[in-house]
């Protein structure tokens, strides 16, 4: 058993580790690689909890096999049927076929949506949100988690032992090359950012079902949250469910400025960099200056969930927005961002349109999101004549940060 890991004293992780995948679901970039988690618990009954992608089936397989050590598979539990879980469902099936499956009732249909014939040869059991299950000495509760961030989403919670089979919620980018628990990990300098980056692209639009998933669980005694991507957490999960609580209820982590610009010969790129230089002359320093051309939109959309105040530096293309900066706000809200403030710096070199368009967009298109009256605006290149512009939108970013932090000091009282 060369590579599992022993979770509790009968509960085995059981999956693999990715480092050829260069994009996650073809669109994210993770040089950290990802894990596929799937564990398996020797009990009266022997039960498997999900697969993995179909590229680690070899290793996978080989895991089930070392784990058993000869004893059948009896039950296996399928929470989540993306493709990077669900990949190896079938072969299961066809290496096991005494093994019972348990899954949502949308799950067996998505199973057979894939093509997976073979489960029909197998029992199928179907749960639901308060059902019971029991393999001994073990009993799991089921919880539905619809839309995190799948429809056919079910969680699982061990009664005896307090491990929360938490599919999708609490991953991460990265793969965990033998380090499986979070105090194994330095996660807040390693993993966060991936996990930030993991959470506000795949699951950031689905925010209140994320709060309602997050209200369940505070009913449980939790000692463990085994992801399918990601440490397994044994500990410090105030930590982690802060976190998550801030990102769904779409607040900010921190009182910071991302910049992102769009800049066809410098111009305007210089002006981005003007402005995080105010900031930080004026003691503003948790600055982070992004060119939307060369910074992939997972990074961009994980800093603005991060950080409490965006600034769009956009050139005035064909009267709009810029291509790729319209990109990027067309992606805040199709995720749902909310509860920014947010400052325009427009530049254009006979028709300066594009700070309209971009605020239009914003009033018409996105939630609670603040736009700043101090906007500057460039006629080419930043000049004198912009001075006091720059220094405006700078003054009345940290002001907005001042009333932000008064205001939650009064809710406080």
């Amino acid at each position: 058993m060369y590579t599992v890991r022993k979770v509790t004293d009968d509960l085995y992780w059981i999956g693999a580790n990715d480092h050829r995948l260069a994009l996650f679901e073809n669109i994210f970039p993770i040089p950290r690689g990802v894990s596929y988690n799937s564990y398996l618990l020797l009990d009266e009954k022997t039960v498997l909890f999900d697969s993995v992608d179909w590229s680690a089936t070899k290793e996978f397989l080989k895991n089930i096999e070392d784990v058993l050590d000869g004893r059948p598979l009896d039950y296996m539990v399928v929470h989540h049927m993306e493709p990077d879980h669900g990949g190896a469902v079938e072969e299961v099936c066809l290496r096991y076929p005494e093994v019972k499956l348990i899954s949502s009732e949308q799950a067996f249909e998505i199973m057979r949506q894939i093509g997976f014939k073979a489960i029909d040869n197998h029992e199928q059991i179907i749960v639901k949100e308060g059902d019971t299950f029991s393999f001994g000495a073990h009993t799991y509760a089921f919880v539905e988690a619809p839309m995190v961030h799948w429809p056919e989403v079910l969680l699982s919670y061990d009664l005896k032992d307090g491990v929360l089979m938490a599919a999708d919620a609490f991953g991460t980018f990265g793969a965990l090359d033998g380090k499986l628990f979070n105090d194994e990990v330095n996660f807040d300098r390693d993993w966060l950012d991936d996990a930030r980056r993991y959470y506000t692209n795949i699951v950031g639009k689905y925010g209140p079902f994320v709060q309602d998933v997050l209200k369940k669980a505070a009913t449980l005694d939790i000692k463990y949250i085994c992801p399918l991507h990601g440490p397994v957490w044994r500990n410090d999960f105030g930590y982690i469910i802060e976190k998550y609580d801030k990102w769904s209820r779409y607040e900010p982590e921190e009182q910071g400025v991302m910049i992102a610009y769009a800049s066809m010969y410098g111009n305007t790129e210089h002006a981005a960099q003007a402005l995080a230089t105010e900031l930080c002359e004026k003691g503003m320093t948790n600055v982070v200056v992004h060119d939307v051309s060369n910074t992939h939109m997972s990074q961009l959309i994980a800093d603005t969930f991060k950080y409490s105040h965006i600034v769009l530096a956009s050139v005035t293309y064909n009267l709009e927005i810029y291509p790729v900066m319209k990109n990027f706000i067309m992606d805040l809200e199709a995720l749902n961002v909310q509860n920014r403030t947010l400052g325009i710096i427009e530049n254009g070199t006979w028709a300066c349109t594009v700070g309209d368009r971009i605020e239009e967009f914003v009033n018409e298109r996105l939630k609670m999101v603040d736009v700043l009256n101090d906007r500057v605006t460039l006629n080419t290149s930043l000049n004198e004549a912009n001075a006091n512009d720059m220094h405006s939108l700078a003054d009345a970013i940290i002001e907005s940060m001042k009333n932000i932090e008064e205001t939650k000091a009064k809710a406080k009282k």
